[in-house]
């Protein structure tokens, strides 16, 4: 068995001496040879921070905040992109494309860029937020802004792909995918010196995020690295919730049908998740829960999350903040207990939403009674 052979060639305290400060640290750990080349830039050992005034808000024993909105491009889906495009510079393939409302979009292009002998192919709804959209146009990328939903634009991506023989990064379809985001559960463990929290709470829009997430613990666990693997937490927008409701109503993954994608936290809007089967297997087999939260509370929990952390999450980040609240509104996450929350993408990718989840600043005169009279009022 594979882990059987990883306990024997693989020791823990060598991935923890290691100097390398980004996700190939755990390069012994993922399906890929350990002399292939890989991207240049630095992806991963983003940030763990311990949030007192957090864990205060939520009323739980202790929470850390996981920032990984500090990757290259923004977001967590930089761990897929260069996971990706190692396997292609490994295969010696050409041409890289993927679908995306933005982020895995941004992720591949950013990444691609630092990569000369792959091109790559975005397929974005042209709704999708303008800031994620100009990223992908400045790092180069050939992009297709497709007048239609994210789901079409995924179906559209992968009919181009099968015709043109170019590699899919696709959430759903590419397993690398999987195996690059469940870096993030490594870092986590190993930021915690092997002692991991009792829940990890993730948004969740495709659910490829949420997978990953209990891949990397997962393999920890099999490996003894780790006594047990957190309850997974997965958190949607009520506009968007197809996973949440087959949780509740006890559905298996093939008997879900596309639902409702609305929602302002474009990232975790989806109508037909792509790793759906996976979303489901990663709480169920956690004893985890699934969690929806409104637009109006990913709103609201834009400015308190970045006031009580100092970290700006983006809606489809924040939603893991919303949905803590009220898992330990309705006791799925125990007050004794110690929480992650997993911030998955950088708050200046929808300025916009940011924009509306806040007053606007006081206007004063030049002049230092004007403050002083305005700081009055205020």
């Amino acid at each position: 068995m594979i882990y059987e052979h990883l306990k024997q060639t693989i020791d823990r305290d060598e991935i923890s001496a290691s100097r390398v400060m980004n996700s190939w640290r755990y390069k012994p750990l993922l399906p890929i040879q350990a002399d292939s080349k890989v991207p240049p830039l630095s992806v991963g050992w983003t940030p763990l921070y311990d949030t007192p005034r957090i864990a205060e808000a939520l009323g739980v024993r202790q929470v850390w905040v996981k920032d990984d909105g500090a990757n290259p491009t923004g977001s967590l889906k930089d761990r897929a992109s260069t996971m990706v495009l190692a396997r292609a510079l490994e295969q010696g393939i050409p041409i890289v494309s993927t679908a995306s409302t933005g982020n895995a979009a941004a992720a591949l292009a950013g990444l691609g860029a630092s990569v000369p002998e792959v091109d790559i192919v975005i397929f974005v709804p042209a709704t999708a937020p303008e800031a994620k959209i100009a990223q992908l146009l400045v790092y180069g990328a050939t992009v297709m802004l497709v007048e239609g939903t994210y789901d079409q634009a995924f179906d559209l991506c992968m009919e181009t792909c099968e015709a043109e023989g170019w590699y899919s990064r696709n959430t759903g379809v590419n397993p690398f995918t999987t195996e690059g985001k469940k870096t993030v559960s490594l870092e986590i463990a190993e930021q915690l010196n092997w002692s991991v929290p009792d829940v990890v709470v993730v948004s969740v829009g495709d659910g490829s995020i949420i997978s990953g997430t209990y891949k990397g613990f997962y393999d920890l666990y099999q490996l003894g690295w780790i006594d047990k693997i957190p309850r997974l937490i997965g958190v949607q927008a009520k506009g968007s919730s197809v996973v949440a409701r087959a949780w509740e109503n006890n559905l298996r993954a093939e008997d879900i049908v596309p639902g409702e994608a609305n929602t302002i936290a474009d990232s975790i809007s989806a109508g037909l998740p792509r790793d759906r089967a996976k979303a489901l297997r990663a709480v169920r087999e956690t004893s985890g829960a699934y969690i929806t939260v409104s637009d109006d509370e990913i709103v609201q929990a834009i400015p308190e999350f970045a006031q009580l952390s100092g970290v700006f999450a983006e809606p489809a980040a924040v939603t893991a903040y919303a949905g803590a609240k009220r898992a330990v509104e309705t006791g799925v996450i125990h007050r004794d207990e110690r929480v992650c929350l997993l911030m998955t993408g950088n708050g200046l990718k929808d300025v916009r939403r940011a924009q509306q989840s806040v007053a606007q600043g006081i206007r004063v005169q030049p002049t230092i009674d004007a403050v002083r009279s305005a700081l009055v009022q205020a």
